[in-house]
C-alpha cells in the first residue's frame, strides 16, 4: 500500500531550547517559524537533536504541541514526531500521541542500549507503527544506538507494515542506500547525515533531516529542493561543498553540543543551555565553531 501524503524534503532535526533549566517554548516557537520562513519542508521535534533522551515526557509531549501548532498555520509544512524508546510501549503511548494531537508521521530511532535481535528489532516496529494510522519512518543510527537496523528487516517491514514508509539512514553507509533503493525504488530514504546529503540523494534518497539546517535552513532547502525539484545536480553539488566545513565541524563533539552552540553564538539562542549529561563545547571547539561561522552568512 502507497503511503499518502509522506513526510519528505529538507526537513530539519529541531534543537529544544532552555532557559534556567526549563523548556523555552517561546524561543522555540520562534525557531520553527524561522525554519518556516526560510523554506524547510517538515519540522521534526524530539529527536536526538532535541535531546529527547533527557526530556521527561510532558516536555516531550509538549514539544510535540508546539511544533504541531505552529507548522498547522502553513499549508505546506509538516510535522514529523520523534517517537523513540527503548522499550516498545513507550514508543507505542508517544507515537498514539503524536497522532492525537495531528503530527503528520512520526520518526521512530532503533531501541538503544539493549541490543535487541533484527527479529526483535522487526516486532518493535510492528507494534509501534500498528498503533497508529499516520505514516512511520525508520530511524537507523547505529553510532549512537549500538544496534544496526539491516537491510533485509527494513524491507521486510517495509513489505509486511503498510504505514512504514521510509527509513532516515544515519549509518553513513551509501552502499546500503544504494542497494535499499535498488530492491524497493519507493522506499523513501532519507539522509540521516549532513556531510553526505548530497550523494544520498543522488541515488535515489527523498529528502534529508538535517542538523544543520538549524543553523542554515535556506542552504538546505536550496541543495534539497535544487535535486528533488529541479533535478539540478552541479548547484547542489556546489552548496553540498560549501557547507561541508560546518558539516564537518558541527559533530566535532556529540550532537547537539555544537549545533546549539553555533547557534547561540549566530543569536539564534538567547542561552546557551543543555541537559546533563551533555555540557558545552570545550573553550578550543568554542573558538572553532566561532571560526568556521565566519564563511557563513545566518538569516534571521
Amino acid at each position: 500500500m502507497q503511503v499518502k501524503n509522506p513526510v519528505e524534503g529538507a526537513m530539519t532535526a529541531l534543537v529544544t531550547p532552555f532557559k534556567n533549566g526549563a523548556l523555552d517554548l517561546e524561543s522555540y516557537e520562534g525557531l520553527i517559524e524561522r525554519q518556516i520562513r526560510n523554506g524547510i519542508d517538515a519540522l521534526i521535534p524530539v529527536g536526538t537533536t532535541g535531546e529527547s533522551a533527557t526530556l521527561s515526557h510532558k516536555e516531550h509531549r509538549e514539544c510535540i504541541e508546539v511544533a504541531v501548532s505552529v507548522c498547522k498555520k502553513y499549508a505546506n509544512v509538516k510535522v514529523l514526531a520523534g517517537a523513540g524508546s527503548n522499550s516498545t510501549q513507550e514508543a507505542v503511548e508517544l507515537a498514539k500521541f503524536a497522532e492525537s494531537c495531528g503530527a503528520d508521521g512520526i520518526l521512530c530511532v532503533t531501541p538503544y542500549y539493549n541490543k535487541p535481535t533484527q527479529e526483535g528489532l522487526f516486532q518493535h516496529y510492528k507494534a509501534v507503527a500498528n498503533a497508529v494510522e499516520i505514516p512511520l519512518m525508520l530511524y537507523n543510527v547505529p553510532g549512537r544506538t549500538g544496534v544496526n537496523l539491516e537491510s533485509a528487516t527494513i524491507l521486510h517491514l517495509f513489505k509486511e507494515v503498510p504505514n512504514i514508509y521510509g527509513i532516515k539512514e544515519a549509518s553513513g553507509s551509501i552502499e546500503k542506500v544504494i542497494d535499499l533503493n535498488t530492491q524497493a525504488e519507493s522506499l523513501c530514504i532519507v539522509s540521516g547525515e549532513d556531510a553526505i546529503n548530497y550523494p544520498i540523494l543522488s541515488c535515489g534518497g527523498r529528502g534529508v533531516i538535517s542538523v544543520t539546517s538549524n543553523l542554515l535552513p535556506n542552504k538546505i532547502a536550496e541543495l534539497t529542493h535544487a535535486l528533488l525539484r529541479d533535478q539540478n545536480y552541479k548547484l547542489a553539488k556546489n552548496i553540498n561543498n560549501e557547507l561541508y566545513a560546518i558539516n564537518k565541524a558541527l559533530f566535532i563533539e556529540s550532537n547537539p553540543i555544537p549545533i546549539k552552540a553555533a547557534m547561540y553564538l549566530s543569536g539564534l539562542l538567547k542561552t546557551l543551555e543543555y541537559r546533563l549529561p551533555l555540557v558545552a563545547p570545550s573553550a578550543e571547539n568554542l573558538q572553532l565553531l566561532e571560526k568556521i561561522l565566519k564563511q557563513y552568512e545566518v538569516v534571521k
